[in-house]
Parts: structure tokens; sequence; C-alpha cells
């Protein structure tokens, strides 16, 4: 065989050959190219979702910035609190661990927390551990509350804490019923350049 008759079957294999290696690259290219277009829709609709959560979280903004000094949420200090006490009860917890979920997730706003008690003279169990005043009580458990959140999530350098006493109450001291409206802790947001 000459050498001219052995390279010719070697030179008719040779279109077969690559046609079938350009075929494979084919099937490669047609993967790649849906797993191309997979990625961009899904690049697409993280941004489309970015974009919704940047509306929702401006109009929350804007909500806020409209309400601001407005918005107060009181909870009653015989939830938080046991009688004659400054630390906050497992109830207590339960109730600010809710409301911390909802307050820390989008916190931009200054909260304060302000305590109130009724007008009853401290007792003596108080008044030996230092607590002298209704003042120094509500003050204690403005802390105390504020305390708590901060460990909930809720940004510390956004949060502060004012006892107020018996200041301002919402109902008459004369009566129980009066008395526990006004043992309270409310939490509301700062107005503007506080």
């Amino acid at each position: 065989m000459s050498s001219r008759t052995a390279k010719f079957p070697y030179i008719l294999l040779m279109p077969i050959v690559a046609a079938a290696l350009l075929s494979g690259c084919v099937v490669s290219q047609s993967k790649y190219d849906a797993l191309s277009d997979r990625y961009q829709q899904y690049r697409q609709e993280a941004e489309a979702q970015k974009a919704a959560d940047a509306r929702r979280i401006a109009a929350l903004n804007q909500q806020v910035s409209r309400l601001q000094g407005a918005i107060k949420f009181t909870v009653n200090s015989d939830l938080l609190f046991a009688p004659g006490s400054w630390q906050i009860s497992e109830a207590g917890k339960q109730v600010m661990a809710k409301l911390a979920s909802q307050l820390a997730q989008y916190q931009q706003s200054k909260l304060i927390v302000n305590g109130y008690t009724d007008s009853a003279p401290i007792g003596r169990s108080l008044a030996k551990e230092g607590i002298t005043s209704n003042q120094i009580l509500s003050q204690r458990r403005a802390e105390s509350v504020m305390q708590y959140l901060i460990t909930q999530g809720v940004k510390p350098e956004l949060i502060s804490a004012k006892g107020w006493g018996e200041a301002d109450p919402v109902a008459p001291n004369d009566t129980a019923q009066g008395r526990a409206q006004n043992r309270r802790v409310e939490i509301s947001l700062a107005a503007a350049g506080s």
C-alpha cells in the first residue's frame, strides 16, 4: 500500500470526526445558552424584588416622617413588671419581644421609652433598694424596657429612656382603676431633631 492510499482513509474520516466534535459543542452551547437565560431571568427577578423592597421601605419611611411624634405604643406596667419592681417579667418580655421584632426590622428613627407611675407613695422595700421616688422607679422601668429592646435587636444608638414618675396622668389617681392606667410605659418616635 502506498503512502498516498494510507493517508486517503484518514482524510475521509476527518470531516466525520469534525462534524461529531462540532455537534457536541452545539449541545454544550445550547445548554450554556439555556443556563445563561435562566441566570438573566433570576437576576432580573432579584433586581425587581430589590426595587420593590426599596419602594416599600421608602413608603414606610415617608409614613414614619408624617407620623413622627404621633406614633406611640403604650403598655400597662402591670403587664411588664411585678408590683414594686422594675425588672421585666417573663410575660413582659414576650410583649416586648413582639414589639421589638416590628421595631428593629426597619428602625431608622429614634425611639423614646417613657416610664410613668401612679401617685401612690414608694414602699419600704423599694426605698431599701434606693428607689426613693416614683420618678426614680419610672426611670428604672423605662431603662429596663430599653435594655430589653436592645437585646431583641433595636439599635442602641436609636433608643433612649426617660422616667416621668407620676407626671402626666391619663386617669385620676383616686381609684385603683385610674392608678392602674397611670402605671404605664410608652414607646414613641422622637420628634424631628431629637
